[in-house]
C-alpha cells in the first residue's frame, strides 16, 4: 500500500513551512492543481492546517513516547509524527493502521529510512493511548504534569505559545482568553466579497458550479459565506468578479468611505482586493495609487487588476515607512499595515509559532512611521483608515496615539458609523463593532471573523 496523494501534499507543504518559512495557504495553492481530486485536496488542507494549529499539543503527545535523547528529531521525522498523531487524535474517520503505516512510508520517502522503526513504535503507542482514552480535551488534560501554571497548561491543551497566553490573560482575562484560544483552533469561515456588482449573478452561478454552497455573510450585506467545493477554481475568482476575503477585512475598505472623484492612495496594497473596491468607488476617471514594498507583489497586483478589468489603478513599488514622493495630498488613504497577524491564527496557524514578543516593538515602530507618512500626505478634510489584523494594543490604539501626538489638533479620530451602517446586514448593530473609543474591532471568538482593528482619522486643518 502506497502513500495517499493528500498525505504526500500535506507532508511536503509542512516541510516547506518548517524549513523555508513558507505560508501554508500559498504553499497549498501551489500544490493543489487541477490534477488533484477534490477529496484529496480537502484532506491535504485539513491535515496541513490541523497539524499547524495543534503543533504544540501534537509534540507533547509525541514526546511522551520518546526517550529524552530521542526528542531531538530531524524535521522530516517530526512532521511525519505530527501527521500521524493528528490523524489518531483528531480524525475519527481515518483508521489507525492507515495513519501509522502512511507516516512510516512518508519517513522512508523523505530518505529517513533509519527512523521508520521509531515512527512505527511511537505511533503504535499513541494509537493504544487513543483507544484507552476518549478523544477529548479532558482526556488529554489527564496526561499533563501536575501543578502546571495556567499559561503552560493552556499552551499545551490549546496549542499556543506560552508567552502569548500569558499576555492575553493579563490584557483580556481568563474567560475571554479561553474563548479566543478555542476560536483560533476552529476551521475558519470562507467568505467572499463581490468585486464586480455587474457580474453578481454570474459569480453566483460560477461558484455553485464549483460545488460551493452559498449563504449570506455573517456581518455584511454584500458578503457571502461559502461551504464546500473549490471556489479558487471558479471563474468568479479567477476572473476577479469576487475575492476570497474575510468579512472584517472587507469592511475595512468600506470604512474609508471613498466617493466618486476622490483621489485615493492604498499605501500597503498587496494583494489588492481592497484596492479594487476603492478603485470602483472612486470611479474610472480617478487614478488610484496602489503601493507595496516588494516588486513581485506589485507585479502580482498589476496582473490581478488587469484580470479584474480595473484600469484606474497605478501599482507602484515604494517603502511607505519612508517619506512619500507625492506632490499633492490624497482625499482618502488606506494604511492596512503589516502586522503580527494575531487576529488570523485560525486562518494562518503557522504565524503563532513564528511570532516573538520583541516583534511587537519592531512592528509598532514601522506602523507609526507608515501612519505618520499617510497623515502628512492627506488633503484637507480627507480621511485615513489605519488598520491591522492584530489584537495587540501596541499595533493598534497605541500606534494611533503616538502618530497623532504633537499634531496640534490638525487631525481627529472619527467614528465611521455611517460608512459601517451602509454595509451591515439587517440586525447587526454598529455598536457590536465600534466601541466607545470610536475604533472598529472584530474578534474571532465574538464575531466569527478574523480579528481586525481600524481607526478612522480625518484632517481638520490646512496646515499641520
Amino acid at each position: 500500500m502506497g502513500i495517499s496523494q493528500a498525505r504526500t501534499i500535506a507532508f511536503d507543504v509542512l516541510r516547506r513551512v518548517e524549513t523555508q518559512s513558507a505560508f501554508a495557504d500559498e504553499a497549498l495553492r501551489a500544490e493543489l492543481g487541477s490534477n488533484v481530486r477534490t477529496e484529496d485536496a480537502g484532506l491535504a488542507t485539513e491535515l496541513t492546517l490541523g497539524v499547524l494549529r495543534w503543533q504544540r499539543l501534537l509534540d507533547f503527545l509525541t514526546d511522551r513516547n520518546l526517550t529524552k535523547a530521542g526528542k531531538t528529531l530531524d524535521v522530516e521525522v517530526r512532521i511525519a509524527l505530527r501527521l500521524g498523531i493528528y490523524q489518531l487524535w483528531f480524525l475519527e474517520r481515518v483508521p489507525a493502521h492507515a495513519a501509522v503505516h502512511e507516516s512510516v512510508e512518508l519517513v522512508k520517502r523523505a530518505r529517513k529510512r533509519s527512523a521508520a522503526p521509531l515512527v512505527n513504535a511511537v505511533l503504535r503507542k499513541a494509537a493504544a493511548e487513543v483507544t484507552r482514552l476518549a478523544q477529548s480535551r479532558a482526556a488529554i488534560a489527564t496526561l499533563l504534569p501536575k501543578n502546571l501554571l495556567l499559561e503552560e497548561k493552556l499552551g499545551i491543551l490549546d496549542s499556543h505559545p506560552t508567552w502569548l497566553i500569558e499576555r492575553w490573560l493579563r490584557i483580556l482575562g481568563e474567560e475571554p482568553t479561553g474563548a479566543l484560544l478555542e476560536a483560533n483552533n476552529r476551521v475558519p469561515v470562507v467568505s467572499c466579497s463581490v468585486l464586480d456588482a455587474h457580474r453578481r449573478d454570474d459569480a453566483l452561478t460560477s461558484l455553485q458550479k464549483a460545488g460551493c454552497v452559498i449563504e449570506p455573510g455573517l456581518l455584511l450585506r454584500d458578503a457571502w459565506t461559502l461551504h464546500g467545493g473549490n471556489p479558487a477554481a471558479s471563474e468568479a475568482v479567477q476572473r476577479g468578479w469576487v475575492a476570497i476575503q474575510d468579512e472584517a477585512s472587507q469592511a475595512v475598505a468600506h470604512l474609508l468611505a471613498v466617493e466618486h472623484g476622490n483621489s485615493v492612495l492604498d499605501l500597503c496594497a498587496a494583494p489588492g482586493g481592497k484596492t479594487i473596491l476603492l478603485a470602483r468607488a472612486a470611479g474610472s476617471q480617478r487614478r488610484v495609487i496602489a503601493a507595496d514594498l516588494h516588486a513581485h507583489r506589485v507585479r502580482a497586483m498589476a496582473e490581478r487588476f488587469e484580470t479584474a478589468g480595473v484600469r484606474n489603478v497605478e501599482p507602484i513599488m515604494l517603502d511607505g515607512a519612508e517619506p512619500l514622493p507625492f506632490e499633492h495630498g490624497f482625499d482618502r488613504i488606506l494604511v492596512d499595515a503589516p502586522c503580527s497577524g494575531t487576529g488570523t491564527f485560525a486562518r494562518h496557524p503557522e504565524i503563532r509559532w513564528r511570532l516573538r514578543c520583541e516583534d511587537l516593538t519592531d512592528l509598532h515602530a514601522r506602523q507609526v512611521r507608515l501612519l505618520k507618512n499617510a497623515l502628512a500626505n492627506l488633503a484637507p478634510h480627507g480621511r485615513v483608515i489605519y488598520s491591522t489584523c492584530s489584537l495587540e494594543p501596541e499595533e493598534n490604539e497605541l500606534v494611533v496615539n503616538e502618530a497623532l501626538g504633537g499634531t496640534q489638533g490638525a487631525f481627529r479620530v472619527v467614528t465611521p458609523r455611517s460608512a459601517l451602517e451602509r454595509i451591515l446586514r439587517e440586525g447587526v448593530a454598529v455598536e457590536n463593532l465600534i466601541r466607545a473609543d470610536g475604533f472598529f474591532r472584530t474578534c474571532p471568538s465574538a464575531h466569527g471573523t478574523d480579528g481586525f482593528f481600524a481607526a478612522a482619522i480625518e484632517r481638520t486643518a490646512e496646515e499641520i
